[in-house]
């Protein structure tokens, strides 16, 4: 295996999901668990999520980006990974804040699931009221 130099080695979360970033020097290429971008994300939303800091930095082509990213479903691991990205890219380029943070892609988004509370079915659904 060729050494090739990481530029950036960060790490992003959303909701479960964690995801570990490195950024290289490259064309573009996106691998998520050693797995095609293409192939690990399916849907569209989804791969444009994951782009947007790369468009927002005009930086598509110039990084190659292999993510591991654990835990969560699809759509908290495509945020943990845009989350990431912007991470890195903020590491490479310090110039780059103040675009990434007017997108929104630098905030961690704090949104959790709700725990179930007892006596309920579930985190706010509870029994049904019956009067008679």
């Amino acid at each position: 295996m060729v050494a090739t130099q990481v530029l950036a080695l960060t790490s992003g979360s959303r909701k479960e999901a964690i995801a570990r970033v490195r950024l290289l020097p490259g064309t573009g290429a996106i691998t998520v668990n050693g797995k095609a971008f293409d192939v690990y994300f399916p849907t569209s939303p989804l791969r444009s999520m994951v782009r947007q800091p790369l468009v927002a930095a005009n930086a598509e082509s110039r990084y190659d980006v292999i993510v591991k990213v654990t835990g969560g479903g699809v759509a908290g691991q495509a945020g943990a990974v845009r989350h990431g990205i912007a991470r890195a890219l903020l590491e490479t380029d310090e110039g780059l804040r103040p675009t990434l943070r007017k997108g929104g892609f630098l905030t961690r988004d704090p949104r959790e699931k709700e725990r179930k509370k007892y006596g309920h079915k579930r985190a706010r659904k509870g029994f049904q009221y019956s009067k008679r």
